[in-house]
């Protein structure tokens, strides 16, 4: 029976990743922002299955409540098999350029929240000496690009973040996993028009419960997105600069 401790469980995909572990009977700890959507999912995993589920508030911009909260997560299940950080907003890129108290705020929110919260666990996991961390950042993070460069510049950090403490962790037996989704149709990305390229949250969660479970270390959400990012990243600056992505 694994204990599963989810940051943003109200998120699209992090709802489906709890939705499988429910089925396994799993001992859930569910953190978000959102209170009353936390007790709809409590009482939807509870049906579906999962041994125990509980439940916190969360404010990723509260960073002085991080360590507090980690350690709660930690003591009520004991040892953790999984830390999944779901987490994040999608922020208005055009205001963030006007405004740059609203760009460091997303920054915070995407970025410094994530390694905040992946600080605290890191020594409880390290302490452990087993277990995996996932995070889900973004493709947005491989390279900046005029539509979206404040929320990949978080993405990115976060992702770069993950390379170190990966790589830290392996000494302990504790796995680090980036997951970078390209689009997925959530009620986030609802005013966006969809096409081949988008995935559903339920097709990206059987990927990243997947990748767990095999202690994979790829990152691309699904799999498609590390060659359309390989063309990406290596267009030359002086054609890029003159495309609108």
């Amino acid at each position: 029976m694994q204990n599963i401790i989810i940051i943003g469980a109200t998120s699209a995909m992090a709802k489906e990743v709890a939705k499988l572990y429910a089925i396994e009977k799993a001992n859930l700890y569910l953190i978000a922002r959102d209170t009353p959507k936390l007790d709809t999912i409590k009482q939807d995993l509870t049906i579906r299955g999962a041994n125990t589920v509980h439940t916190a508030p969360f404010d990723a911009n509260q960073f002085n409540s991080h360590q507090t909260l980690i350690e709660q997560a930690f003591n009520t299940l004991g040892r953790v098999d999984v830390l999944l950080v779901a987490h994040g907003s999608l922020p208005n890129q055009e205001l963030c350029q006007t405004d740059s108290m609203k760009a460091i705020e997303e920054l915070n929110t995407n970025g410094v929240s994530v390694i905040s919260i992946l600080t605290h666990a890191a020594t409880k996991m390290e302490q452990q000496k087993t277990g995996n961390i996932t995070v889900i950042t973004s493709v947005a993070g491989d390279r900046g690009r005029q539509s979206n460069y404040v929320y990949g510049a978080a993405k990115g950090m976060v992702s770069i973040f993950l390379q170190g403490l990966a790589q830290r962790l392996s000494k302990s037996g504790v796995h680090v996993l980036d997951i970078k989704p390209g689009f997925v149709d959530t009620p986030m990305t609802a005013e966006f028009d969809k096409g081949a390229l988008w995935a559903k949250p339920e097709k990206v969660a059987q990927i990243i419960k997947k990748r767990i479970s095999k202690k994979s270390s790829f990152s691309y959400t699904p799999a498609f997105w590390f060659v359309i990012m390989t063309i990406i990243k290596f267009v030359p600056k002086f054609i890029f600069d003159k495309v609108k992505l």
